[in-house]
């Protein structure tokens, strides 16, 4: 397994070996569910079965979005739907605006289109409003800050930096004075759709999505876009810090990427909330105000030691849970939201192909997640990116191998699969589609 860490990364060297051994062994468990017949690999499942909206989404008439049912329909290699007025004239521009960024190659994938259809879907999720939606099917089609902080970060890495910066104008729009973000948005801004009420970990999302647009810039553009942007990271900041106690407490429970009601703190929301605490030190430097960069810094450490002392345990989804319960939050405590590799979270990361696989051979959201058979898109393409973050070359390739696999006939990934193997639920996504462009950009050169 190759373990080289990428540029601009500390070398974790034989300690990150040693941890990503049981990772090693959870992919060939991989491996092994995707050779046996459908069913055969946990008959004690209850395959749960869930219809596929659309196999993508596409741009028709007056570059109106619609569901496609039939990949044919499409102009090949678009998200153009064929015959509609302007349709060459749509390709045109797709093909323009992947031209004028990069489409990250995945070694070992290199006949798939998986990365560029990725970065199709997540322009034509942003065509109607300029902010890629979760998914074009109604309940999904809002704005939720950890797919748009995911969509941002994507966008700016691949050379599309407009893109990106249509993100964060978008969440400083909307961010109340409080710095604390509603669940999701209306595409266009007029506000909160729903009584989901607040998740806090979309503060720390978003202070993460800023510095990773702002770090892709060329430095001599990063002073204009931290004034830009001064009031989300100012308010974001402030509601971080306030939420932790500056690091000395867990932020108080509430909703996280599983969208259901908490009682206890979660550890994807501090997770998160420690990683944009030190992106935010990281962005107060460059805008050279050293003494709230270092206020910043010093809550990001004592949050990370908080972390360590209520979750170091085998970091369960909640205090004092069982190692087993260990979840996608413990993604959020690595590279890239992290600057460097904690041993404890690489060893419970190589924990989770045990913990949260699924009959298809892809990750349930978690480790206490209901056993219904179907993986989730998000949490596998997180699970890549994090191994490709962390140089585990290999693990990723082997993520994005089972991804490129169960995309729809149209080339879109879909937000679950089903024990079958089948595609299900809504597709595109721009959570998974983001997650992918950003595993294959940590995987090159």
């Amino acid at each position: 397994m190759t373990t080289a860490a990428p540029a601009g990364r500390p070398r974790t060297g034989r300690p990150l070996r040693r941890a990503l051994r049981p990772l090693a062994l959870g992919l060939v468990v991989v491996l092994v569910y995707g050779l046996c017949p459908a069913g055969a690999a946990s008959r004690a499942v209850r395959d749960r079965v869930v219809p596929l909206d659309a196999l993508t989404t596409g741009v028709g008439a007056g570059g109106r979005l619609e569901p496609v049912q039939d990949a044919a329909l499409l102009l090949p290699g678009s998200r153009v739907l064929a015959g509609a007025p302007g349709a060459a004239g749509r390709r045109r521009a797709e093909q323009a605006w992947l031209a004028s960024g990069s489409v990250p190659a995945v070694p070992g994938l290199e006949g798939s289109t998986m990365v560029r259809d990725a970065l199709l879907d997540l322009r034509t999720l942003a065509l109607p409003d300029g902010v890629p939606v979760a998914a074009w099917s109604p309940p999904w089609r809002y704005v939720w800050p950890r797919d748009s902080a995911l969509a941002a970060a994507a966008l700016a890495r691949t050379g599309h930096p407009a893109d990106a910066a249509a993100v964060l104008d978008f969440l400083q729009r909307v961010q109340p004075a409080s710095g604390v973000f509603a669940a999701r948005y209306s595409p266009d801004g007029s506000g909160v759709p729903d009584d989901r009420g607040e998740q806090l970990d979309g503060t720390g999302w978003a202070l993460w999505a800023l510095a990773a647009v702002v770090e892709a810039a060329p430095a001599a553009d990063r002073a204009a876009l931290l004034a830009r942007w001064a009031p989300l990271l100012d308010r974001s900041t402030a509601a971080a810090r306030a939420a932790v106690d500056d690091g000395r407490r867990l932020p108080p429970a509430g909703p996280d990427y599983w969208e259901v009601p908490e009682r206890r703190p979660t550890l994807a929301t501090a997770a998160l909330l420690r990683a944009g605490l030190a992106a935010a030190a990281r962005l107060q430097g460059l805008a050279d105000d050293p003494a709230a960069a270092e206020r910043a810094g010093a809550a990001a450490d004592r949050l990370a030691a908080t972390v360590r002392a209520r979750f170091g345990d085998g970091y369960p989804r909640h205090p004092g849970g069982p190692a087993s319960s260990v979840d996608l939050g413990v993604v959020f405590l690595l590279p890239p939201f992290a600057e460097h590799a904690d041993p404890d979270a690489v060893a419970a990361f190589a924990r989770v192909p045990r913990a949260m696989l699924r009959p298809a051979g892809g990750l349930a959201p978690g480790g206490s997640w209901r056993d219904d058979g179907i993986s989730w898109t998000t949490s596998t393409s997180s699970c890549a990116l994090a191994a490709a973050a962390l140089g585990d070359r290999a693990g990723a390739q082997a993520w994005l191998r089972w991804l490129d696999a169960h995309r729809t006939a149209a080339g879109s990934l879909p937000e679950k699969v089903l024990a079958d193997g089948s595609p299900a639920a809504v597709a595109p996504l721009a959570w998974a589609s983001a997650a992918v462009v950003l595993a294959a950009v940590e995987l090159g050169p």
